[in-house]
């Protein structure tokens, strides 16, 4: 028998390609999305933040090709009345000051952020 769960939300963080961030750096940059995303649901009292916490916490890493790209799906969720952040990087390794790295979504009911990003490539 699976003791597979059912995850009702998510969170997602959305990646820029081309900047061909390392490995690390990436992951640090996800990273600063998800804890910007968890900490305005805590300031909000956000139901939403609280099912995703009981869930497991899903969080799923995309990518697109570019910023223009980043930019119209964080149109789409805020459209869609979905919570944005955007990671602007310090500028003290791999990019410039103030360079867009990540897009993070949510949390929200899975269906929801699926309509945003359900066609992008794994990161």
């Amino acid at each position: 028998m699976s003791d597979r769960r059912t995850f009702e939300t998510k969170m997602v963080l959305v990646v820029r390609s081309e900047l061909g961030l390392s490995p690390g750096k990436t992951a640090v940059q996800v990273a600063h999305a998800a804890v910007m995303l968890t900490l305005e649901g805590r300031s909000r009292k956000d139901k939403v933040l609280e099912k995703w916490l009981d869930e497991g916490q899903k969080k799923v890493a995309l990518r697109v090709p570019s910023l223009a790209d980043l930019e119209t799906l964080r149109k789409k969720a805020a459209s869609l009345g979905l919570r944005t952040v955007y990671v602007e990087d310090a500028g003290l390794t791999e990019v410039p000051p103030g360079t867009k790295t990540v897009l993070g979504i949510g949390p929200a009911a899975t269906a929801e952020i699926d309509r945003v990003t359900g066609n992008l490539p794994l990161l």
